[in-house]
């Protein structure tokens, strides 16, 4: 038999992760589909406007390439989006309190609220593909590398997302964050083009950019081709992952924030 204590062990994270998922989903049509579809009019935007003026890979096809950047891009916003508005709406709301009462660890409430945003970002990103599949003509090549990316991806967004929601007090703090940070670094990441086509300092400078990494590891997954190698973009993502949710643990252990 199971001991209980282990069981219970899990019902607490369980019960707070379901919560969380249950708060995007009854709201989907803003959570999920409307990313989905302003995915969908970049791309038919930028394909039209772009597909004979812009050469990125050889046998690849604008609007083909455009497709991974988008998903990935949507995959950051809304992993982020999910962990950071959920923390401040209830900072705002106070009922935030009502969770901290209960015997979570910081850990567990880590996990509970780093699962939702990963789920949310894969959701909308899986949403996005399946659309797109109806417009382009685009196969994964390395799966494993795709969902490594995606997965990595959205948990180191949705950690961002936490620590956001953690030390911001207001609705327009939490804003800041989203347009000139996410945002910035979203469109300058190659999501649109390829880095090889900037000139050599603007290629140094978005090397800098830890987003380029994701969308590019991301990108090679359907391609088997990138502007850097997958395995240093793997290590650099999954090390940026490490750096923020140890800050994350040490800010929820304190109760920075959280705790009058």
């Amino acid at each position: 038999m199971i001991n209980n204590s282990y069981l219970s062990s899990f019902r607490g994270p369980w019960t707070l992760l379901k919560k969380e998922l249950l708060r995007f989903w009854r709201v989907a049509f803003q959570t999920v589909a409307a990313p989905v579809i302003t995915a969908l009019l970049y791309l038919l935007i930028f394909s039209h406007a772009l597909e004979s003026h812009v050469h990125v890979y050889d046998g690849v096809p604008y609007t083909s390439f455009l497709v991974p950047g988008l998903i990935m891009m949507s995959v950051l916003q809304n992993a982020f989006a999910n962990s950071s508005s959920s923390l401040i709406q209830s900072k705002v709301m106070g009922n935030l309190v009502f969770v901290l009462l209960t015997p979570l660890t910081h850990l567990q409430f880590f996990i509970a609220f780093l699962f939702a945003a990963i789920i949310r970002g894969l959701v909308v990103g899986l949403g996005i593909y399946l659309v797109a599949m109806w417009f382009v003509d685009i196969h994964v090549t390395n799966f494993w590398m795709v969902f490594a990316f995606a997965l990595l991806g959205s948990a180191l967004l949705g950690t961002f997302g936490i620590i956001a929601g953690i030390w911001a007090d207001r609705f327009d703090q939490m804003a800041a964050f989203q347009n000139f940070i996410i945002m910035p670094l979203s469109f300058l990441s190659g999501v649109f083009y390829s880095i090889h086509s900037l000139p050599p300092f603007w290629q140094k400078l978005s090397q800098l950019n830890p987003f380029f990494y994701m969308i590019d590891g991301f990108r090679y997954g359907f391609f088997g081709k990138g502007d850097v190698s997958p395995l240093i973009s793997l290590s650099i993502v999954g090390a940026s992952f490490l750096v923020l949710a140890m800050i994350t643990l040490k800010m929820l252990k304190s109760g920075y924030k959280l705790r009058a």
